[in-house]
């Protein structure tokens, strides 16, 4: 009985997996298909990546993608870790219950929720949709990822080693540059790539947040689409593919050599 269980697991499994991802694989073959009609296969090419760097509309989008998630990754991620280091260390102060709900509401508010109030609020505030509120709302609804993040390192975190610091001169601040961050850097790493692939993929939140010249890669790839999907937008897909997960296997390694580099440094130092 239990051997049949395994196998209707590993089969449910399996073909879940292949829900999900065959649909990309597909995406990524068609990439290089000859032909322009992207559900007949005429033959192995390139040229479309070529038409794509080509078409100044995608690449105009592609770069205002990438400016956005960068900007607001790295914003994000110095809120989210203040916010993580303040929830973390200050057990007790006036209105944490209301900080800690504020911080990670966006985690569950749905993503229209969140961008018609943010569209709502640069309305009310006369402020013209473009670049700058594109950026301000990715901070906005990726910063609590960073936090949840970062939170879950800290909570493990052995304050006597900032204790020690401490004890030997350094201030507070130095102690957390010096000691604390370096310590926790995999888990800030790993939060800025979380929050820069959400930035990435955003298409709800910045239809809300965006104006003229602000047009993400997700928005004009869906309005392309619309229309009918063209060899271009598979090869754009296939390259954002490609981004994602390089920088989800660089935050991985990252992460890792860095608890190796520290289990390391332990190991030495029970030893001396």
């Amino acid at each position: 009985m239990a051997g049949t269980w395994g196998r209707l697991n590993i089969a449910a499994l399996v073909l879940g997996f292949a829900f999900l991802y065959l649909p990309i694989v597909l995406l990524v073959i068609y990439s290089f298909n000859e032909s322009r009609l992207v559900t007949v296969w005429a033959g192995f090419s390139t040229k479309w990546y070529a038409a794509l760097f080509s078409n100044r509309g995608l690449m105009d989008a592609a770069w205002v993608t990438a400016r956005v998630a960068f900007l607001s990754a790295t914003v994000a991620t110095v809120l989210g870790t203040m916010a993580a280091v303040t929830l973390t260390r200050y057990a007790r102060f006036r209105g944490r219950v209301l900080f800690s709900g504020m911080v990670f509401a966006p985690l569950v508010m749905p993503e229209v929720i969140t961008g018609l109030s943010l569209l709502l609020l640069f309305v009310a505030i006369n402020f013209d949709r473009g670049f700058a509120t594109v950026t301000i709302a990715h901070i906005t609804f990726s910063m609590c990822f960073v936090a949840v993040v970062v939170q879950s390192r800290l909570i493990s975190f052995d304050e006597a080693l900032e204790e020690a610091a401490l004890d030997l001169g350094a201030t507070p601040v130095g102690a957390f540059f010096q000691v604390t961050l370096p310590v926790i850097l995999p888990a800030v790493v790993s939060g800025w790539m979380l929050a820069f692939t959400l930035s990435l993929d955003d298409l709800v939140i910045a239809s809300f947040t965006s104006g003229p010249g602000a047009t993400t890669l997700p928005m004009k790839i869906y309005s392309q689409v619309r229309l009918g999907v063209t060899p271009e937008i598979n090869a754009a897909c296939t390259l954002l593919i490609g981004v994602v997960t390089v920088g989800v296997i660089a935050a991985s390694l990252v992460t890792k050599t860095r608890e190796v580099q520290r289990r390391r440094d332990e190991q030495l130092a029970e030893r001396g």
